[in-house]
């Protein structure tokens, strides 16, 4: 059973891996591609740390709370380059990265 604080956790994680994925998708459209390269590969790095974070809390892996501080550092990582663009969609992102790193600290701790 997965008690309220991993839930949170993998919810934050969840959404943050599903944005992520959203703000690369849409940075990809830019047209200044160049200009979004860093925040690309940033928030497809997120996106997969996120996804093995949720996987790691649904097998009570020994190794959760490393995970869950390397998925947080990495998130915060991920937010400070999004919020160097103006673009609505990676304030979203940037918003969820830190809310994710949030949730991550507190099984790290």
């Amino acid at each position: 059973m997965i008690n309220t604080e991993f839930s949170e956790c993998i919810s934050a994680c969840t959404n943050c891996s599903l944005i992520c994925t959203e703000c690369a998708t849409s940075c990809l459209k830019e047209k200044d591609l160049e200009m979004m390269r860093e925040c690309i590969q940033r928030c497809l790095e997120c996106a997969d740390i996120c996804q093995l974070c949720v996987r790691m809390q649904q097998h009570n892996s020994p190794f959760l709370k490393e995970i869950c501080e390397l998925c947080a550092k990495i998130c915060e990582y991920c937010a400070e380059e999004c919020e160097k663009h103006s673009h609505d969609y990676c304030k979203k992102c940037a918003e969820a990265c830190r809310q994710c790193a949030e949730e991550c600290r507190k099984i790290a701790m």
